[in-house]
């Protein structure tokens, strides 16, 4: 009898165990198929978290028309990638070939400094001096440098060449955020039942705080980078700058790296009195200083209280995005990381809080 136990029990054992190879292979194998759309997917929900509240005033300003609202929401989108972001992307990526090309050659030129520079009073003829001779060396040092900076080279023309797909992975993202705006409240629903699965007694916190970080990022990072660099670069673009597209995406990156545009702006307008008439360089001056520090004065606005994230978490999830993901990466990247680091920041104090002992116990016990 006993025998006949055994055996009953290690066939259930071994039917557990198909079951779970069985299971463990499914979701490996769903896995593989979903992974190419993880990008687009993750994009179109920060999306449609972002943009909700705007969906949600204009569906009840047109009349509790939802269907209408996200169309219109859409099309916006839409026209704002398919018009100056693809041409603000297309003028960053030939900058970023052609330097591409010239880092990997040797051959890439610091212009020569201004012979106006020579007239400025005390520092004119030093800082001519220091500038011709820094223009002339770096030509040296990057014809010794250039075997050893063709893998640089490699990697930023892998990324230039990945614009192209990127663009079609944002389009299909905003069409299919679209779909999801009406459909905004099952999903949420759907989402805090599977939450109460894993976390059961903070299910409902945990996702309004990953909402409220997406927007947070998005909006206030993320959406107000990519407007500043879109500025900048319609400013740049009329001014005549060389490389007016890869300086703007340099300003965007720089904004969501928090680190701001003042980096670029700056040498900017110094380029800009060198070269222009004094009523152009004074209006484009105009133009440029407000619009980089503007972020300065949106964030607070569109943030509230302010991003609690790191900075270098928001770098870290540029860079690997970047990495994992190219172009899309670069969006999805920092807020992705943000929502994971707020969320075991906020499950870290909840397991804090509650294995300290109230405070009335720790006084009956002094």
């Amino acid at each position: 009898m006993r025998t006949i136990r055994q055996l009953l029990a290690g066939e259930d054992e071994i039917q557990l165990a198909v079951r779970l190879a069985l299971l463990a292979l499914l979701v490996y194998w769903t896995f593989v198929l979903v992974r190419p759309f993880v990008p687009i997917i993750a994009w179109s929900v920060v999306l449609a978290v972002a943009l909700y509240p705007l969906f949600n005033w204009l569906s009840g300003a047109l009349g509790q028309r939802p269907k209408l609202a996200a169309t219109l929401i859409t099309l916006v989108n839409l026209g704002i990638v398919i018009g100056p972001a693809t041409w603000l992307g297309l003028g960053a990526v030939d900058g970023l070939q052609s330097f591409a090309s010239q880092l990997a050659a040797g051959t890439l030129l610091v212009p020569s400094p201004p012979a106006g520079v020579k007239g400025w009073p005390v520092i004119g003829e030093q800082l001519y001096a220091f500038w011709d001779q820094a223009s002339t060396n770096l030509r040296t040092l990057l014809r010794e440098l250039a075997p050893h900076l063709k893998p640089v080279a490699g990697t930023m023309l892998s990324f230039a060449g990945s614009a192209g797909l990127g663009t079609i992975k944002f389009l299909v993202a905003v069409a299919l955020a679209g779909f999801l705006f009406p459909a905004a409240p099952r999903l949420v629903e759907g989402s805090r039942r599977f939450l109460s699965r894993v976390v059961a007694e903070r299910s409902q916190d945990f996702l309004a705080l990953a909402g409220a970080t997406i927007r947070s990022v998005a909006q206030g990072v993320i959406g107000i980078a990519v407007a500043q660099g879109l500025v900048i670069g319609i400013i740049l673009k009329f001014a005549d700058l060389p490389r007016a597209g890869l300086l703007a995406f340099a300003v965007m990156m720089l904004g969501i790296l928090q680190i701001g545009s003042a980096v670029i702006v700056i040498p900017v307008v110094i380029w800009l009195w060198f070269t222009k008439s004094f009523a152009m360089a004074l209006l484009f001056t105009l133009l440029l200083l407000p619009a980089s520090l503007a972020d300065n004065v949106l964030k607070p606005i569109v943030m509230g209280r302010g991003l609690t994230t790191p900075a270098l978490v928001i770098f870290i999830g540029v860079i690997g995005g970047t990495l994992a993901h190219g172009i899309v990466g670069l969006f999805i990247g920092p807020i992705i990381l943000a929502v994971a680091w707020e969320l075991l920041t906020a499950w870290v104090r909840d397991d804090a809080a509650k294995t300290e002992p109230p405070a009335t116990e720790v006084a009956a016990k002094s």
